[in-house]
């Protein structure tokens, strides 16, 4: 980790060097991830497209009776774009598949199955057994200040594994986070998704095996279902995963504002961002989740939504900057929610939380009093903010989304 007075921020967007995905910064100072996305606005995205539709041509089946592909979905993010992208334009029969990740809202299940019925797709859900669900969370909580290890490696393996089992080599993806976020690669090296990547960058080098412990009660009937296909098994059915990031110009808020207004997709407020168009199926992720990530990275999400704006040019530095300064200190809610869920008080999971948080960051001034040290961009606490005249995010919020309960398995509209 890249001591505190050595930072570098980044003279257009507000990252800085200790980005958890790694950033470089030129001779002007400004960072991979802003250089990377000025291609969108350089590349020939007729031509891409023309790419992706090469790409993709070959897996579609020739009598129409098997899946052409397969699509990870869920009640938030892009699944709503992607699959618009795979049906409409690339004129795929997918087979959708999603992990339940037990925090359901009830706007998740609501946005799912109106994408199951707008899309009239088939759909394979994932439902593992809850109680290994909470054996590895709290393993993973207590161990590397990470609640949503099993929604995140869920998330990545479900795919591969009925890829496998199915037969069905192409996995479809949105964008690649590390592009969007660091430039890690250029939209050029048609990057895809691999083993490495999600270990290193999804799971946080923890793959399903190394949860086993001696000091621990997880064992085989927990991770079992969490482990990633042998290189054997994907290379007989030629499994690849391809963005199409990075071969539509991604742009998140433009793509949700067309599905809201094509398909009905609906959003919901947070707490700690001004975007509200992601997340919106999770109890937990703006909100533990997030304040986790802020404890322990420095930055939490609305740092990720200020610099997109920055860099789609919707947003001055200055105004992401409030925004960040006014976001990142309101707090959290729903910790009884999860505690209940997890079988312990609100005041353990505040105990744990506090364990993981990074002494670069963060200085205990006196007992549970805390002090958030990062010197860049003078952040500080704001008492109100308006930047409404610059970000105008669609609010079309479900009526019946309101968040009294995990919705564990969805079938339908509640």
């Amino acid at each position: 980790m890249i001591g505190i007075n050595k930072l570098q921020t980044c003279t257009k967007c507000l990252y800085t060097s200790d980005h958890p995905l790694g950033l470089v910064f030129d001779d002007e100072g400004v960072c991979s991830g802003c250089r990377v996305h000025e291609e969108k606005d350089l590349l020939d995205w007729n031509s891409r497209l023309d790419d992706l539709k090469s790409l993709s041509a070959p897996y579609k089946s020739k009598t129409g009776k098997n899946y052409d592909c397969i699509v990870p979905v869920s009640g938030g993010q892009d699944s709503y774009f992607i699959l618009h992208v795979v049906k409409n334009i690339l004129k795929l029969n997918p087979l959708l598949v999603s992990y339940n990740k037990y925090f359901n809202t009830r706007l998740g299940i609501r946005n799912l199955a109106n994408l199951r019925i707008k899309f009239d797709c088939d759909i394979l859900i994932k439902n593992v057994n809850p109680k290994s669900v909470k054996n590895i969370t709290r393993h993973t909580l207590r161990k590397y200040g990470n609640m949503y290890w099993p929604i995140l490696a869920g998330h990545s393996v479900f795919p591969v594994q009925v890829a496998v089992s199915h037969k069905i080599p192409l996995i479809i993806w949105g964008a690649h986070q590390g592009i969007e976020q660091v430039g890690m690669f250029s939209h050029l090296n048609d990057v895809e998704m691999s083993r490495r990547y999600r270990k290193d960058h999804d799971l946080f080098g923890v793959e399903a095996d190394g949860l086993l412990d001696i000091f621990d009660n997880l064992n085989e009937e927990d991770v079992w279902q969490y482990r990633y296909p042998s290189d054997t098994d994907i290379h007989e059915v030629g499994v690849r995963g391809i963005y199409i990031g990075n071969y539509i110009r991604w742009d998140p808020k433009a793509q949700h504002e067309k599905m809201i207004r094509m398909y009905d997709y609906r959003t919901d407020k947070f707490t700690r961002t001004f975007d509200k168009y992601d997340y919106v199926d999770c109890f937990n992720y703006m909100q533990i989740h997030d304040q986790l990530k802020y404890y322990k990275c420095g930055f939490s999400k609305v740092t990720d939504h200020a610099c997109r704006e920055i860099r789609h040019g919707r947003i001055t530095r200055s105004d992401a900057l409030n925004a960040v300064n006014y976001y990142s200190n309101l707090g959290f809610d729903n910790i009884e929610l999860f505690a209940a869920w997890l079988g312990t008080t609100s005041n353990s999971i505040k105990f744990v939380m506090d364990m993981h948080r990074n002494p670069i960051y963060w200085n205990e001034r006196s007992p549970q009093v805390w002090e958030y040290t990062k010197p860049e961009n003078n952040l500080h606490s704001i008492d109100s903010l308006d930047i409404s005249d610059e970000l105008d995010f669609l609010d079309n919020s479900y009526e019946g989304s309101n968040k009294e309960k995990y919705i564990t398995i969805g079938k339908g509209y509640p």
